[in-house]
């Protein structure tokens, strides 16, 4: 038997799409005014916050959450305009280190202060402390519930 949503519920789930669209939207015209996308976003700054030396292409992967292919494709076109380079892991032949060029180090730090602004204009600065650890449960919930483990950035 189907469980179909209350009108509250789907007053809900349709209002979270919509945000979800909302905010995305925001943010890709923010990134967008340094030549970034969301999906280069998404690399940039874990490898911005990870070591000097760089990151498993793998564990890359992991940490937003991509499977290997598409991570192979966005390298690809990031390394073709100078934001990443690809290095042979010097532990494991097989594998590959990703770390950010100085050129993509410039680019995350122009970028980063107006992405961060944008966030807080248009989602962070609306909730309160009580709604921020509310929501901040929820997605946490989500993502078990989704069979996706917390990567980090809880």
């Amino acid at each position: 038997m189907t469980r179909w949503l209350t009108d509250d519920e789907q007053r809900m789930w349709r209002g979270w799409l919509d945000m979800h669209a909302a905010v995305g939207q925001a943010t890709s015209e923010q990134l967008a005014e340094h030549g970034l996308s969301e999906a280069d976003w998404a690399l940039l700054v874990p490898l911005s916050e990870g070591p000097a030396d760089g990151l498993r292409a793998r564990d890359l992967g992991r940490v937003v959450g991509w499977d290997r292919s598409r991570v192979s494709h966005q390298l690809r076109r990031m390394e073709a305009r100078g934001l990443v380079e690809r290095l042979d892991c010097p532990t494991d032949a097989r594998g590959t280190v990703v770390r950010l060029t100085a050129q993509g180090r410039r680019l995350v730090e122009a970028a980063a202060p107006g992405h961060v602004e944008t966030v807080r204009r248009v989602f962070v600065d609306l909730v309160d402390a009580d709604e921020l650890a509310l929501l901040t449960d929820v997605a946490r919930r989500v993502r078990e519930a989704a069979g996706d483990p917390p990567c980090g950035r809880d």
